[in-house]
């Protein structure tokens, strides 16, 4: 049985059965059939019966703005301190006529809030302060309701221990970081408002908690970012709007960026270097955003109800609804960023007719420049050619050449993945399938050189990375991480993460073996300055954006597998499994060149072990997840401690 044959909860119940059973996923990655699916609400609900329809809001004339711009960059209220306040306001996010209540962040030089945040633009080796400030009150300082649906069936962060959605609790993580723990943003590491009489609440546990933040910027030049992180409502609040970017510059990208008296630079700086946030939303018909919560039929009803996953039917692009950027013909480099809740997008750009535009060349990914530039493909096996896969929390630095593009001459940047991918269902036209329009209509500015970057750029002249290898590296320790999907005890999927080493077959599982949950105990504990091989077991019928708090790592290989398991009763009643057997196919493949760079983020596909080299460079407390919101929600996510 697979799941092409049945629908996505038949296909759980038949692998969570009682008896052992052994499944083959590596079909998954070669069928570019649709799968079966129980219908649409399965994945989003019931639509809103005041929803905006995708066709009636303008595409292609929103200004796309570039959050470069001085404007819209982080302001420090002295040197090297910034205070962050965290605010609801409106916002004209390009429906065509009504504002949208978001949250945002406002620095001590914004007379408002925005969202995406105040963009940092900071220097390796110089330190800073980051205070972010919950200030999710009215103007009487009265605590806000949230507009969000709050399942308080989950494991979440619940401020005042009653089930309660007000006060809403926030916790703000430096994506990308090699960050001090009590730092780091973790998902118990909220506050509530400060109102008017009590001082905000902090959650005290065994992790370190201080604010502000200190991000002490040692790490290489790199596209991070930060977003909301609060267990159990991450989905949410980065919905309504909690994510901004922090890019950080070293030496070399100054080197690289910094115009030749002749030649003129390498890379393309700003206006000619723009970040892209890519995200999903749906809208009611006054602006306010929907979020679906009406579980599939057959659940136990739960209202609000979390769902699986989310996949939004409008496009924003810093935050503007299917926005045109004007380009003048030259190198532009484009900084991407996927920040939606569960959508994959496989790009490319194409003509208004349809044929093929500029190619996207990748330079760099999440923590660093490749060593050279790359052209990209899909990440899956059969997957498209010359386009780039970007999963929810990956980052990539592009470069896209309009040069000697005839004026006039408009390009679309255009999705083709499925949801959920890479096999799920086809996307609607005119909606995510769409992304936003280049239209080459600036004259050249000749006072600045085009940029000089090519194929053949040597993008790190003094620190190359060369191919990932493990020789000449002491290897302290081999985890092999289980990537799962069971029921909760409403009858709802539930993803989750834990150990893959298989168990025997007329074992029952122990507490340690196949799946738990985040609030078990810790089982990875790596040492501080050692190397790790962690092995990403995917044994769900979707991929999955594994990100590891504080670490980059270098993507080893892929291989696929097959397996026999059991089902598994967890600490919170769900229903878990655990492995009893892997046979691993006799062919690894490598990792695309355009992915072969400094990672945080890892796309795990289907049927394969996903194998990633890690370095743990400080002590303390982190966690590990899938980047797909909806997930990390609902316990794919889990603890690790690295000692000293």
């Amino acid at each position: 049985m697979n799941r092409h044959d049945v629908g996505k909860r038949e296909f759980l119940k038949y692998m969570l059965g009682t008896a052992v059973a052994s499944y083959t996923l590596p079909g998954f990655l070669k069928s570019g059939t649709a799968m079966a699916e129980t219908g649409r609400a399965h994945i989003l609900g019931a639509p809103s019966p005041m929803a905006i329809q995708a066709a009636a809001i303008p595409k292609f004339t929103n200004v796309l703005p570039n959050p470069l711009a001085p404007a819209l960059k982080a302001v420090a209220t002295t040197p090297g301190v910034y205070h962050l306040r965290i605010e609801q306001v409106q916002q004209n996010l390009g429906l065509g006529g009504p504002l949208t209540t978001v949250w945002g962040y406002r620095d001590n030089a914004m007379t408002a809030a925005r969202f995406p945040g105040p963009t940092f633009d900071v220097t390796q080796g110089t330190p800073v302060q980051v205070n972010f400030i919950n200030n999710l009150i009215d103007g009487t300082g009265a605590l806000l309701p949230n507009p969000m649906p709050v399942d308080t069936t989950l494991d979440w962060v619940n401020p005042p221990a009653s089930g309660a959605t007000v006060p809403v609790p926030v916790a703000t993580h430096l994506h990308g970081g090699d960050t001090a723990s009590n730092s780091d943003g973790l998902p118990d590491q909220w506050e509530t408002p400060a109102t008017i009489a009590p001082a905000p609440a902090y959650y005290q546990t065994s992790l370190t908690f201080q604010m502000p933040y200190l991000y002490d910027n040692t790490q290489e030049s790199g596209h991070l970012w930060y977003h909301d992180h609060a267990l159990g409502i991450t989905r949410t609040n980065v919905y309504m709007g909690l994510a901004g970017l922090y890019f950080l510059r070293d030496a070399n990208e100054n080197t690289l960026r910094t115009a030749g008296a002749r030649t003129g630079a390498v890379l393309p700086s700003y206006p000619y270097e723009v970040p892209l946030v890519l995200q999903d939303r749906m809208f009611n018909a006054d602006g306010s955003l929907f979020y679906p919560d009406t579980p599939a039929a057959g659940t136990t009803s739960v209202a609000p109800s979390h769902l699986p996953e989310f996949f939004g039917d409008v496009v924003l692009v810093n935050a503007q609804a299917w926005p045109v950027l004007a380009v003048e013909p030259r190198k532009y480099r484009f900084r991407l960023l996927n920040g939606s809740d569960s959508r994959f997008y496989d790009l490319k750009l194409v003509t208004t007719a349809n044929r093929a535009g500029p190619a996207i060349t990748v330079i760099g990914n999440e923590l660093g420049f490749l060593d050279k530039p790359a052209v990209p493909s899909a990440n899956w096996v059969g997957g498209p050619k010359n386009v780039l896969s970007i999963a929810p929390g990956e980052r990539y630095d592009i470069i896209v050449d309009f040069t000697g593009v005839k004026a006039g001459t408009r390009f679309l940047l255009v999705n083709s993945a499925a949801a959920p991918y890479p096999a799920g269902l086809p996307i609607t036209p005119g909606t995510a399938d769409q992304v936003m329009a280049f239209d080459v209509t600036l004259p050249l500015n000749a006072a600045v050189r085009n940029a000089t970057v090519g194929s053949a750029t040597n993008l790190r002249p003094t620190a190359p990375l060369g191919a990932v290898t493990t020789r000449g590296k002491t290897i302290a320790a081999t985890r092999k991480i289980l990537l799962w999907e069971g029921m909760d005890g409403f009858g709802r999927l539930q993803t989750m993460l834990g150990n893959a080493t298989p168990i025997a077959a007329t074992a029952a599982p122990g507490p340690n073996d196949g799946t738990m949950t985040y609030k078990d105990p810790v089982t990875e504990t790596p040492k501080a300055g050692t190397w790790e091989i962690w092995e990403f077991y995917n044994c769900t019928v979707d991929a999955h954006p594994i990100h590891m708090h504080l670490v980059d790592f270098r993507i080893l290989n892929r291989q696929a597998f097959t397996f026999t398991s059991v089902a598994k009763t967890m600490t919170d009643g769900s229903t878990g499994g655990a492995l009893t057997g892997v046979t691993l196919a006799k062919a690894t493949r490598a990792p695309g060149a355009w992915e072969a760079g400094r990672k945080d983020t890892v796309q795990a596909f289907p049927g394969e072990v996903t194998r990633v080299l890690v370095n743990f460079k400080r002590a303390g407390d982190y966690v590990y997840h899938c980047h797909i919101l909806s997930h990390e929600d609902h316990e794919m996510m889990r603890p690790y401690r690295v000692i000293p």
